[in-house]
Formats: structure tokens, sequence, C-alpha cells
């Protein structure tokens, strides 16, 4: 069978899982219409703005849209977060000052946002983590934490500070560098509201990353987190992150990235926020075309005898993770992404020490910009059992080109 024959074969089985990914497309894209001109957006707002960027309308519109859009009460959309990493850092350094409990589920977070965590415990802050091992294996939450109608049962949170006011729940949405699925919507919100009928005052922080527009809501929380060079940004966005929630929360994280007394009040941007408007409004479609993709790609390689994730009801985040048990597999295959990528095909992606992370990283990349994982990309540590994580895709013809290259460098060469 050759390599176009076989992913024929897979995407033909996934008709069904497609036409459901279409359906969520369509609330969502209504969604994002509705943020817009519920906003009044007009094309003055993509105007830029110098200096300190004082009643910058096109900033404070921005803002207003991906509030709506996301179901919150405000938001900070900003090009001065470098990534969703920093907007991360910027929420947990917000909401625990000395004295909080920061509480970790399900698992470890992801690599780069451990060092804000120690940052945060050397300044007073206490780390604790709710390991719920059967989610961390791969099986979904755990039968003791888990009901039949799909709600998440009482973890105990009494034991991790769910009953003191002073505690942060810190919530990763998507898998990360973790063998486990990604969290879905019910479970986040299951487990937000489980958190405020214990104590109200408790907050939530949510790691969006990879998650927007993957279900046809976005997950409840205090402060909801993403980068803008991932699904948010459609793949038209050139940088930044936001972070969403209530008026009191957004205050504390934008007095974190600028100034306390300033805030949400400056923050300049010289060039036209055309693409920021733009990404938003794409990204239904790019996401569900990305979100195609990482099935079709766990499809195929399942019918090469690879252990793979997703699978059709795991619709948290748009990651195929794929086990490869095989450093040089890895390698090859992150050079079968780079290979069928517009940019820098000629390139030969080698592990390197990448800031942020414990093990050398792998990664394909051949974007527009620079590691937008909205488009198709191919990244993993170099260790055991040697996972590789793609990821994006805006055109899915695109990402079956590169599953044809990819599949013939592992099994035909």
């Amino acid at each position: 069978m050759t390599a176009k024959t076989l992913i024929a074969d897979a995407r033909a089985s996934l008709c069904g899982e497609f036409d459901r990914i279409r359906e969520i497309r369509a609330v969502n894209q209504r969604r994002v219409l509705d943020a817009f001109r519920q906003n009044g957006v007009a094309a003055r707002h993509f105007a830029p703005s110098t200096g300190y960027g004082y009643n910058d309308e096109s900033r404070e519109k921005l803002d207003a849209v991906f509030a709506a859009a996301l179901g919150m009460l405000a938001a900070i959309v900003r090009p001065h977060f470098a990534s969703g990493t920093h907007a991360l850092s910027v929420a947990l350094q917000a909401l625990c000052p000395p004295g909080t409990r920061l509480v970790a589920f399900p698992g470890e977070p992801y690599d780069t946002i451990r060092p804000t965590i120690e940052v945060l415990k050397r300044n007073g802050v206490v780390f604790d983590v709710i390991l719920n091992q059967r989610h961390c294996e791969a099986g979904g939450l755990d039968p003791a934490c888990a009901r039949d109608d799909g709600e998440v049962g009482q973890l105990p949170l009494s034991d991790y500070g769910g009953g003191d006011g002073n505690t942060v729940f810190y919530i990763q949405r998507s898998r990360g560098y973790e063998w486990r699925p990604s969290l879905s919507i019910n479970e986040i919100n299951s487990l937000y509201h489980q958190i405020k009928r214990q104590n109200p005052n408790s907050k939530v922080i949510v790691d969006n990353c990879y998650g927007e527009f993957v279900e046809d809501s976005e997950p409840c929380a205090d402060l909801l987190v993403g980068s803008l060079i991932k699904n948010p940004g459609g793949g038209l966005a050139p940088t930044g992150a936001y972070i969403a929630g209530n008026g009191a929360d957004i205050e504390k994280a934008a007095d974190r990235l600028f100034a306390p007394g300033i805030g949400g009040e400056v923050g300049s941007y010289a060039a036209s926020y055309l693409p920021f408007f733009q990404g938003l409004f794409m990204a239904p479609q790019a996401v569900a075309q990305a979100r195609m993709g990482a099935l079709l790609a766990a499809e195929v390689f399942q019918r090469l005898g690879y252990e793979t994730m997703p699978g059709p009801a795991d619709a948290g985040d748009l990651v195929c993770a794929i086990k490869l048990n095989s450093a040089e597999k890895l390698e090859k295959l992150c050079a079968a992404i780079q290979k069928a990528s517009p940019i820098d095909a000629m390139a030969t992606p080698v592990p390197w020490a990448m800031p942020g992370y414990d093990s050398e990283v792998i990664m394909a990349a051949g974007t527009f910009v620079q590691g937008a994982s909205i488009e198709l990309s191919c990244d993993g540590p170099m260790r055991p059992p040697y996972i590789a994580y793609l990821q994006g895709g805006l055109c899915l013809d695109h990402i079956v080109v590169a599953l044809e290259e990819a599949v013939g460098m592992l099994i035909y060469a």
C-alpha cells in the first residue's frame, strides 16, 4: 500500500468526525462574528499607536472583542507578551502573592512554566500537584473522580487547601509533553464549579493553549490564558498572547505586565492591529483544519502500528502525540514535516538545548510566523519514549502532503 492510499483510506474513515468538527466550527464562527458586531469593530480600529498608548481605541476594542469571543468579562490582548508562557507567568505572579497555595492539575505543568513556579516557591508560595494517575496514563479521569454522567467527582481539594481562600488552582488543558489525554471543557468546568463550591474565594487559572475553538465554548476560569500564535491568532497574528477573565483579576495581571497603578491603560503598538482582529476572525476555520489534521495523523500512525493520541473523543486540543520509541524516528518525522513546510523546507531539524526545557528538544517549524504552532509543526523532547507532538496546519491539504512525506520517510524510504 502506498502512502497516498493509506492516508486516503484513513481520511475516508473519519468522515463522521470531520462533520462534527465542521459543526463546531460553525458555532464558533458565529460566536466570533457576534463578538465583532456587538463591539462595533470599524476600519479605524486597525490603526497603530505610539508612545505610552494612552486612550488607544484599537487596543481597547481588541481587548473587548477577545473577551466577548472567549465568554469573559475583560481581557488584555498584547503584542508585548513574548509567548503563552510569558502570559501564564504574568497570570501566576499576579494571583500568587507570598503565602498563596498553588495547586496544579492534572499533573506537573508544562516544562517552560516550571521556572516561574520555582520563583514563586522561593517567594513563599506553597506548590502542590493533584496527580490524577489514570488521566496522566491516558485513560481519562480516575473513576474515583468521575461520575457516570461525565461530571468530575469529588477530588480531595480540601487536602490541597481547597477550603482555604488563599489558594490558586492551575489547570493545564493541553497535554504538554506528557502522555495523557487533554482536558475537555466538561472536565475543566466540573473542576471549576467544584472548587468554587468548596471555597468561592479560591482562584482558577486555566492554561488554554492549543484549546481555543476546539469545542463550541471556552472553559470557566478566573483567568484564561493563551498564545496568539496558536489557535486564536488564526495564523495571522504575528506575536502576542492574551489573558481573559473578570475586571479585578485582569487589572492585577495588567499591573504585573506593565506597572502597578498603570496596568492596562498603556501599551502602544506601532504596527497595524489588523492581523490580530483578522486572525481572531479566521481562528475557527484554522482550528477546524488543524483538528482534522490531528485526527487524520492519529489514524494514519495507528494503522502503522504506533500508539497515538488523540482518539475521536479526545477533543481538548489540536495536538497529535505519536509514541515513536526511537530517537532516530523522532528525528526522521521532524525532518519530513520540515521538508513539507512552505518556509525553510531545505533545513534539517536537529535537537538543541531550547530555553525552558530540561531535555534537548527537536522542532520542525517551517512557519511564516516563528514558532507559530497553529501552523503545521512537529516537536518533541529527546527522551524516551520519544514522543512526537504534531500540531497545527492552516490547511488540511497541506497536512495530507506532510503526512505523505512522513510516511514515506519513516516506512518506505
